[in-house]
């Protein structure tokens, strides 16, 4: 096996007062374990703190409220018993020396009255997307969403607001606003889905209020230095949602605004998930990284080889890896000593229980973690 212990991306690594393990992120995954009450189960705090050699870990996509769910089995942080699981999470992952950030989501449009009682889903402007989307009894087509009224947006905040102080209670390190992958604050940033007249569609300016005022109550929360944000500029899935007519002004626009708030980090989905790293819409992610004071992640389909060419670069400061985490709960492990990498089946990448969750062996086993 070849050894790749010396690589700088691998080696300890401080990003604002954050001291991580290494450079590598553990992304974001939806895994739909959760119960309907979006309580995470017991057996999360076995799977984080497994894969707690990361440098820091983002959880799957946690919603806001009820009104943010757009998928069956999916974490929720507005309850009380969603707290309590949380915090077992997040006990579990600090006994093994890791950080771990909960990124707090709002799908917006990107969901189905199944998951509301019969009411509409709701987002800055009535665009039905396009395609189908999974719900409790397979799945169904899209459907109109409901414009918000101008009033409610302030309420959204304070459920982001709320949510960001219920992640402090539930011991995490830190949060991330997830306004990537086509979700609520993603789709009051691109033109193509916010047609709005108010103070809150047009401009550049007005399209860029509502994610703001969101990252402002968090960093009210947390402070600057622990809220990290997640974009997406050329994705299109899910909803078959059109990129924005500037993707580089407005992309331009929203992070020079969130550098002059202070973030820790701006992650960052390069090209399309799963599918290609390939820039399009005239987006150049070397002039975005400039736009930003704060760490960079890069995301998609990093291997160690790739970021340390993009580190000795200086095109990025941490590495974000999600799919080699299924199956390879000692990843970082792996990658130091050249192992080879499982493969996770699709069938266990959403939904079930802990088999192919928390049950995944590393290189001499079953990882036994204190919880």
């Amino acid at each position: 096996m070849s050894k790749n212990i010396s690589s700088p991306v691998l080696q300890p690594v401080t990003i604002g007062g954050l001291h991580l393990k290494n450079r590598v992120v553990m992304a974001p995954m939806t895994r739909s374990r959760s119960n309907e009450a979006g309580v995470p189960p017991e057996y999360a705090a076995d799977y984080y703190a497994q894969r707690a050699g990361a440098g820091l870990i983002v959880t799957e996509a946690t919603n806001i409220s009820s009104q943010a769910r757009g998928y069956p089995r999916t974490p929720g942080i507005w309850t009380e018993d969603q707290i309590t699981a949380w915090k077992k999470v997040t006990e579990a992952v600090h006994r093994q020396e890791g950080k771990i950030f909960l990124q707090l989501w709002h799908t917006g449009r990107i969901s189905h009255p199944d998951m509301h009682d019969g009411a509409l889903p709701v987002a800055p402007s009535a665009i039905k997307p396009g395609g189908q989307i999974r719900v409790h009894d397979g799945m169904k087509d899209f459907v109109t969403p409901r414009a918000l009224e101008t009033h409610e947006i302030a309420l959204i905040v304070e459920d982001y607001r709320r949510a960001a102080e219920n992640a402090k209670r539930a011991g995490f390190d830190g949060v991330e606003v997830h306004s990537a992958n086509n979700y609520l604050l993603e789709q009051f940033v691109r033109d193509s889905t916010n047609h709005r007249t108010d103070q809150y569609g047009g401009s550049i300016e007005n399209r860029l209020r509502f994610p703001l005022d969101v990252v402002k109550a968090v960093v009210d929360v947390w402070g600057a230095d622990r809220v990290g944000i997640r974009i997406s500029p050329v994705t299109t899935a899910p909803g078959e949602t059109p990129l924005d007519s500037n993707t580089m002004e407005t992309f331009g626009a929203y992070l020079d605004a969130l550098s002059d708030l202070g973030l820790l980090y701006v992650h960052d989905i390069e090209g399309v998930t799963q599918l290609s790293r390939e820039a399009s819409n005239g987006i150049r992610y070397e002039a975005l990284r400039e736009r930003f004071k704060g760490a960079y992640i890069a995301n998609n389909q990093y291997t160690l080889g790739l970021a340390e060419k993009t580190l000795a670069e200086g095109s990025a400061d941490l590495f974000s890896i999600g799919r080699p985490f299924i199956a390879n709960p000692d990843l970082i492990e792996r990658l130091r000593v050249g192992a080879p990498l499982a493969e996770a089946p699709k069938e266990y990448w959403y939904g079930g229980d802990s088999t192919g969750y928390s049950d995944w062996p590393g290189l001499n086993g079953r990882i036994a973690v204190e919880v």
